[in-house]
């Protein structure tokens, strides 16, 4: 059975499309988690060219994985504490790039 919207199961992956590069924006989410205070907070354990993984209060794992799209870069960040910081992150990345017809 499919998780409804609501479900802590559809909260824990958020996907967006961005302009940024892969490399800019796995930067961008180490910098945002970083200069969190509190429970907030998030540090880097692990990174490759394509993810991050950021560990935050009472171990709580954040990863986040940037892959090259058609219209920019497609971010995929689960976690299952950290939802709302991670909704607040993808809110601050540029939008997609727009391709007019030619």
């Amino acid at each position: 059975m499919p998780a409804s919207p609501n479900s802590q199961t559809a909260r824990t992956v958020q996907e967006i499309s961005t302009s940024l590069s892969p490399a800019e924006a796995l930067n961008e989410a180490k910098s945002f988690f970083g200069r969190q205070s509190g429970v907030y907070s998030a540090f880097l354990e692990q990174e490759s060219d394509t993810h991050v993984t950021l560990r935050g209060q009472g171990g709580e794992e954040i990863v986040i994985a940037a892959s090259q799209a058609d219209d920019g870069t497609r971010i995929t960040a689960s976690s299952y504490l950290f939802d709302q910081q991670i909704a607040r992150w993808l809110s601050t990345l540029p939008p997609p790039l727009v391709r007019t017809a030619s």
